[in-house]
């Protein structure tokens, strides 16, 4: 069952809260931080997001389809079995996030992303690292400078 979102006009922290099955499509997030707060099963298709801070946050299973992430603070974020088909994640922070059940990346634009190196290396041999992105038009592999 989805539960609405927050009005996220009036709120722009929302540390440590549990927002479980929220639907998030198409609205604007930018500079929102959802530091610490359990983000499971969420849907994030189509939304701005740029700047928004996902510190600590348990993304595991959330849908960030053509989502808008360029500079997305994603240190310690849990992100299992996310969804991030068609996201530009241009300039993202993802050291320490959790990706080891990180499965869907086609068309996403990693240019620039600030994660180490053996997660760079587990996201270039996964299966999933190809296409364009939808947006930018940079292509997958490229923008992770996987050997090929």
């Amino acid at each position: 069952m989805r539960r609405e979102p927050l009005d996220m006009q009036a709120v722009a922290i929302t540390r440590g809260v549990n927002l479980d099955d929220t639907d998030w499509t198409g609205k604007d997030l930018k500079g929102v931080a959802f530091q610490q707060s359990v983000l499971r099963n969420c849907n994030f298709r189509g939304v701005n997001l740029f700047s928004a801070s996902f510190f600590d946050a348990d993304l595991a299973g959330s849908k960030f389809n053509d989502a808008n992430m360029k500079l997305v603070n994603l240190e310690m974020a849990d992100l299992s079995n996310a969804d991030l088909r068609g996201a530009d994640l241009t300039q993202a922070y993802m050291a320490g996030a959790v990706i080891k059940d990180l499965k869907l990346i086609d068309d996403t634009d990693w240019t620039d992303v600030d994660m180490r190196k053996d997660q760079r290396k587990y996201v270039c041999g996964l299966e999933s690292a190809k296409g364009k992105n939808p947006t930018t038009g940079v292509e997958t592999r490229d923008s992770l400078a996987c050997p090929d």
